[in-house]
């Protein structure tokens, strides 16, 4: 549906797709700093922050924003921070349109814009930081989450069931549309119609026996998992919440729940890469909702110093699997270099500063 809106304003071809896609990419990261910046001069900073933005920026979730311009998924995400904003602004009604439009344009919002809009409206709704699972049953937040997910939850349904019933159909129209365009070749153009017309209870049926594999004994487990888990505990410090181990569940849930695509598809490193950006969004929601007070010193512990040591190199040195057998450009001695000055700064940042 998306391609098919571009479509009304500009004609489809190689150079418009281009600066359609670079824009889109553009304006996501424009977002993401913009909401990383305010959050780190607009408050008093602590080092779990920053290490928190420096893991984020140099994750394997960037790397695949850059590889994969023009997929979907960065649609999905900037309609869902325009959903996260306007549920900060008590605008529900129209930020479950949008989320019922993002389901149209591609079903994955099911797994990534969903979860995290339950998880805005439930926090910016509670009274106090004394979160518990109970309050999301009280009649105000119940009755928001009603307005937020319905309709979004009946187009989810209506599109599987379409699809189930009607969509390997397609596949003839959609695999000769594609093959006569002049840039899209006859094994794309194959891949893409298979792709559109395959039912949801295909893919479970053909993926789901490698979900566990694929969540618990892969190279993703290592290389993407131990990064966000230092995300996770960063956060955990961040918003104090051994106060609040509810809340503290609850955005686990939240993070780990595109994991689940794992049981439907097969680009186990690109689904890999989701949990960092929703992890982002939660300390955008969390840092608008709680002020956390360092008056106090909070240095890192030797475990967290080897901890957060062992993510940068995992983020910064192990090259990301790409699609398509293509490789990243920067060899091993070239990354070396350029991680030097981060290390750096992060010296710099650690000692001691005189008080004036």
């Amino acid at each position: 549906m998306a391609g098919e809106i571009f479509g009304w304003f500009f004609e489809k071809n190689e150079y418009n797709i281009l600066v359609i896609s670079s824009g889109i990419l553009f304006l996501l990261y424009f977002l993401i700093f913009k909401i990383a910046l305010k959050k780190v001069f607009k408050q008093e900073n602590s080092f779990y922050r920053i290490l928190f933005l420096l893991i984020f920026f140099l994750s394997q979730y960037v790397v695949y924003s850059a590889h994969l311009i023009g997929y979907l998924d960065h649609i999905v995400f900037l309609l869902t921070i325009l959903v996260i904003y306007l549920i900060n602004q008590e605008k529900i009604f129209l930020a479950s349109v949008i989320a019922t439009v993002c389901i149209l344009a591609h079903e994955i919002s099911f797994f990534l814009m969903l979860p995290i809009s339950c998880f805005a409206l439930i926090i910016t709704s509670i009274p106090s930081v004394n979160f518990s699972f109970r309050n999301i049953f009280s009649s105000n937040i119940f009755k928001k989450l009603i307005v937020l997910l319905l309709l979004p939850f009946l187009a989810t349904v209506s599109v599987s069931l379409y699809q189930e019933i009607c969509g390997e159909n397609y596949f003839s129209l959609i695999f000769n549309y594609l093959k006569h365009i002049p840039f899209i070749s006859e094994n794309v153009a194959d891949s893409v119609a298979s792709a559109y017309t395959k039912s949801f209870s295909y893919y479970f049926k053909e993926e789901s026996g490698s979900f566990f594999q694929r969540l618990m004994l892969s190279k993703g487990t290592i290389f993407y998992g131990i990064p966000i888990l230092f995300l996770l505990w960063m956060a955990f410090k961040e918003f104090k919440l051994k106060q609040n181990y509810q809340l503290f569940f609850f955005l686990i849930i939240v993070s780990f729940f595109p994991l689940l695509l794992h049981a439907i598809a097969y680009d186990t490193y690109r689904i890999w890469s989701f949990p960092f950006m929703i992890l982002f969004l939660v300390f955008w929601i969390l840092s608008s909702k709680f002020k956390t007070e360092h008056k106090e010193s909070r240095n890192l512990s030797t475990l967290e110093i080897v901890f957060f040591i062992l993510c940068f190199l995992l983020v910064t040195l192990i090259p990301n699997i790409l699609f398509d057998n293509e490789v990243e450009r920067f060899p091993l001695i070239a990354r070396s270099i350029i991680i030097l000055p981060i290390f750096l700064i992060l010296y710099f940042l650690k000692k001691p500063q005189p008080k004036d």
